[in-house]
């Protein structure tokens, strides 16, 4: 059998595959609360055959929303919403679903990407004011956020564990936790964007505290089936920044705690990062971290051939493999792989009869 497809577990969760839906932002909520759109998108990728599904990022907060058609899990209303999505889509899918969690920190207050994605000041129809560890900005024309205080810290923390309560009662068997891409949690953590002089800053130690406390808010909150994992930027890209040492100390801190597993990007925290991007450009940091950890490891980022995602699996350089643009481009990637690898895969039976002639053991009913 393919590493690809032989099936692994999170926590207490047994996944039948190792092909992971990352999360992708939408930007098709209406106040935080997720629409038809979300359904019918969600019901999509469900039926992928993917091993586990991750949802988009999910504002803890309303001032956490990248843009204002974010989704949303800080009220009933988005709770609603969210269930209503989780109850339809796995009706008719046994693919397990985990939301991940946000709050996008100075990154917040933005346009849609397809209107120009730039931020938008407080003053002007769906801005607002944003928040971070320090009055600095992701670039030089942005608004300025303000400093949150310990006060404001503590709410962040408070949200999250709300945010998770709230997703393991619209019925998610799990959460990530975003501190990754230039958003709140990753702002913390690295020195240039964290400028602060308290227990939450300078030093590694205290860079990490609050991503550290929010796992532990989490953890201590939800029963112990539920899946806790963590999306990290392994590096910044820029001089002075995060870093893959940084991360390695991170994951193995948290690995310690119980995470159930690490999910490992790169960049996003500011606008002087200098990278290339071209296929595995991520998967030498996935690599770097599993060597130190026990907990799983998502490999992602321009992963896009089913043999290229084998070979990343059989050199044991991660455990799983993340597909973003890749599966949106293609839903049906799994099926496509399990053909290209030789391998066999649960469809719903709806879909049974359109497995492709001279690949008859291709599909079995799920």
């Amino acid at each position: 059998m393919s590493a690809l497809f032989t099936p692994m577990t999170l926590g207490q969760t047994t996944l039948s595959n190792r092909i992971i839906v990352a999360p992708m932002c939408m930007y098709s909520a209406e106040n935080g609360v997720v629409q038809p759109w979300h359904e019918q998108h969600y019901a999509t990728l469900a039926q992928s055959g993917a091993g586990l599904l991750i949802v988009e990022a999910s504002a803890i907060a309303p001032e956490g929303r990248i843009s204002y058609a974010d989704a949303g899990i800080w009220d009933q209303e988005c709770q609603d919403a969210w269930q209503q999505v989780v109850q339809r889509v796995t009706r008719y899918s046994k693919t397990p679903m985990i939301m991940q969690l946000g709050h996008a920190g100075r990154k917040a207050s933005t346009s849609k990407p397809w209107e120009g994605g730039q931020p938008i000041a407080a003053d002007q129809p769906n801005g607002w004011q944003t928040v971070a560890p320090s009055p600095t900005t992701f670039s030089e024309s942005d608004p300025t956020p303000e400093a949150l205080n310990d006060e404001g810290i503590q709410r962040i923390i408070n949200a999250f564990v709300a945010g998770a309560k709230r997703a393991h009662a619209a019925g998610f068997q799990g959460v990530e936790i975003h501190a990754a891409h230039g958003y709140l949690l990753h702002q913390f953590l690295s020195p240039i964007s964290n400028q602060r002089q308290d227990e939450f800053g300078g030093s590694l130690e205290n860079r990490m505290r609050l991503v550290v406390q929010v796992f532990d808010a989490i953890k201590a909150a939800m029963p112990a089936s539920f899946i806790v994992g963590i999306r990290i930027s392994a590096t910044d890209w820029a001089e002075g920044g995060w870093d893959e040492q940084q991360s390695i100390e991170l994951a193995r801190l948290l690995d310690k705690k119980g995470c159930h597993y690490i999910h490992v990007s790169s960049g996003g925290l500011t606008a002087k990062q200098q990278l290339k991007v071209e296929p595995n450009y991520q998967v030498p940091f996935a690599e770097q971290i599993k060597g130190q950890v026990d907990m799983p490891v998502i490999a992602v980022g321009l992963i896009t051939d089913p043999h290229q995602a084998e070979d990343i699996l059989q050199k044991q350089q991660a455990d799983a493999i993340g597909l973003a643009r890749g599966i949106l481009y293609n839903p049906r990637w799994p099926w496509h792989a399990a053909a290209e690898l030789g391998e066999t895969m649960a469809v719903s039976p709806q879909y049974l009869r359109c497995q492709p002639h001279g690949l008859k053991d291709l599909f079995k009913p799920a």
